[in-house]
């Protein structure tokens, strides 16, 4: 049974006419009656009764006449939330977020998307890069903020944000009124860095080691700004992107200095590469990109 065909048995019952809804239809009154004569035959049953001057619904037909009008509600229903879909009026955007780094950047971003895109609902998914990762390739979200680097090829991205990794040490460390410091000077001091599964934890390994050194770690924790405060406190040394050393941390924050190996981050938006981006996901990417210029 197709649906054109429920169409039809709508049209001829409304018209009580062949003849009228084959005009009202564009179709030849014999194409319409075959067609309705397949159905029947398709179904079983008869649907009408044809009468010398008009035709009448049999009780079979009544009720495939009630049941048909629903689903043809049903069908043009969908097809214009689809229509809303294509044109970014509807549905829902997950995006994934880094903690520190999306409070940072993501409000402006968010504010001009909901004013583009007022009926997307937008969810956002705070959590490690290396978890964002996964979820993103498990198809859990839309588009996600990351850290390079990022290790699944079926991922497409594209570059948002660079910015410069400080060393963040306690207020009374003797190196602390520098400009700039050569991080093999510290190689020998402790260091408080960020838990396994994290990108910034990643990027400081790797600084320690391009410097010549493994780093002697004596804390670690989940949360960027608790190393800051236990930095703060004395404990060790660590690293901060930018983003951190701008926002609002702990009472006594470290003291950034600048690395003479002027590292940095990059932060990219990514999405499968197998799943186009609806018109609100490209027009969200293109916001977070502009905005991530001006960090």
């Amino acid at each position: 049974m197709e649906l054109r065909q429920v169409r039809y048995v709508i049209a001829v019952a409304e018209e009580r006419s062949f003849s009228r809804a084959a005009n009202r239809l564009h179709l030849a009154q014999p194409s319409l009656s075959q067609q309705i004569a397949k159905l029947e035959k398709l179904l079983g049953v008869s649907l009408f009764h044809r009468l010398p001057q008009h035709v009448e619904l049999t009780d079979a037909g009544q009720r495939f006449v009630q049941v048909a009008q629903t689903l043809v509600d049903m069908s043009e229903g969908l097809e214009r939330e689809m229509r809303a879909y294509a044109v970014g009026e509807s549905g829902k955007l997950i995006v994934g977020s880094l903690p520190i780094t999306g409070a940072y950047v993501l409000p402006r971003v968010i504010s001009a998307f909901t004013k583009q895109f007022p009926g997307v609902e937008l969810q956002l998914m705070e959590d490690t890069s290396s978890h964002l990762e996964q979820l993103l390739v498990r198809g859990k979200i839309d588009v996600s903020l990351l850290t390079m680097p990022i290790s699944d090829p079926s991922l497409e991205i594209i570059p948002a944000i660079n910015e410069d990794i400080f060393l963040a040490l306690p207020p009374q460390h003797p190196l602390a009124d520098r400009e700039e410091v050569d991080l093999a000077e510290v190689a020998d001091q402790p260091f408080i860095l960020l838990k396994e599964g994290q990108g910034f934890r990643t990027i400081s390994l790797k600084l320690c080691e391009q410097a010549g050194f493994r780093p002697r770690i004596v804390f670690e924790s989940s949360n960027i700004q608790t190393v800051q405060s236990l930095v703060a406190a004395g404990m060790g040394l660590s690293f901060a992107p930018k983003m951190i050393t701008l926002a609002p941390g702990t009472v006594e924050p470290p003291i950034y200095v600048r690395l003479s190996a002027k590292p940095y981050r990059t932060l990219v938006v990514a999405y499968r590469k197998d799943r186009p981006l609806s018109r609100p996901a490209e027009a969200f990417v293109q916001n977070l990109v502009e905005q991530g210029a001006h960090v």
